[in-house]
């Protein structure tokens, strides 16, 4: 058997490597500290001064929790329309076989392949056209475009590692439609919609692009700090902020991965 030596990464791997995740997370750390910072119009290295004033700050700006309002507001509605559609998409296209199914799950997943800024203007050109105003209800249309990918991601690998004979089984034994998808179908492929609705929810919360196309004038949270940071108040506060809206995303994805690290084995399979 090879030594535990062996099995190492070499030195030079394990630099590139931290390398790497320090370039990535660097600027997040940056944002951390100056959360902290004494300077309120202009960012010094390093920070003149440490202080947490900046979070009661923050916590007393009814324009920040407007904004986070509308954001949690615009993912759960954009998460749940993606559930309902990303999950019917990824059992028509794995369980039946019919002409054009390939084609159709490419124009499923093209949304989220696009520049954000063509799905907006694509967005604001259609709105438009159909003369629909802009509001709350269009930047959730705009982000549950990208939003069913993701959940349609999840839920088509699940359904295929999923055996048939477990739907089957359950049919030969009696069951109807409904009752083989709530006992059979929604145990199996749970997980999966758990994790694509919680990176849905991340993706649309954090999102930019697509809203300024489609928000009017509504202020998301991402768009309150954009708007913050080309005509600042309070520099520290954006920093704070940022610091929620990093720790909101990050947990669904850490969720997330844990949910689906193991999907890899076939349920039922075997059986």
């Amino acid at each position: 058997m090879p030594s535990d030596r062996n099995n190492r990464a070499p030195l030079g791997l394990k630099i590139a490597a931290a390398a790497g995740l320090l370039f990535l997370h660097l600027p997040i750390l940056l944002i951390f500290v100056y959360a902290f910072t004494t300077e309120e119009k202009s960012y010094q290295w390093p920070p003149p001064g440490l202080t947490i004033k900046w979070f009661a700050v923050a916590w007393g700006r009814p324009d920040v929790w407007d904004a986070l309002a509308l954001s949690v507001k615009v993912a759960s509605i954009s998460t749940a329309i993606a559930l309902v559609l990303g999950t019917l998409c990824a059992a028509a296209v794995s369980r039946s076989k019919f002409f054009g199914r390939e084609a159709i799950s490419l124009l499923v997943i093209l949304p989220i392949a696009l520049p954000g800024i063509i799905t907006g203007i694509a967005l604001r050109s259609a709105f438009n056209l159909a003369e629909v105003p802009f509001s709350v209800w269009t930047i959730i249309l705009g982000h549950a475009t990208f939003c069913v990918v993701v959940v349609y991601n999840n839920a088509v690998a699940r359904f295929r590692r999923t055996s048939a004979s477990l739907i089957d089984a359950s049919m030969d034994l009696g069951a109807d439609g409904f009752q083989t998808f709530r006992f059979v179908i929604l145990p199996n492929i749970a997980t999966a919609l758990l994790a694509g609705g919680m990176l849905a929810f991340a993706l649309s919360f954090d999102e930019v692009i697509v809203t300024t196309f489609t928000a009017g004038q509504q202020t998301t949270l991402p768009i309150w700090m954009l708007e913050e940071l080309v005509r600042p108040r309070q520099r520290p506060v954006t920093n704070v902020v940022a610091m929620v809206v990093v720790v909101v995303t990050f947990l669904p994805i850490l969720a997330a991965y844990y949910l689906t690290r193991n999907g890899d084995q076939v349920s039922g399979h075997g059986k």
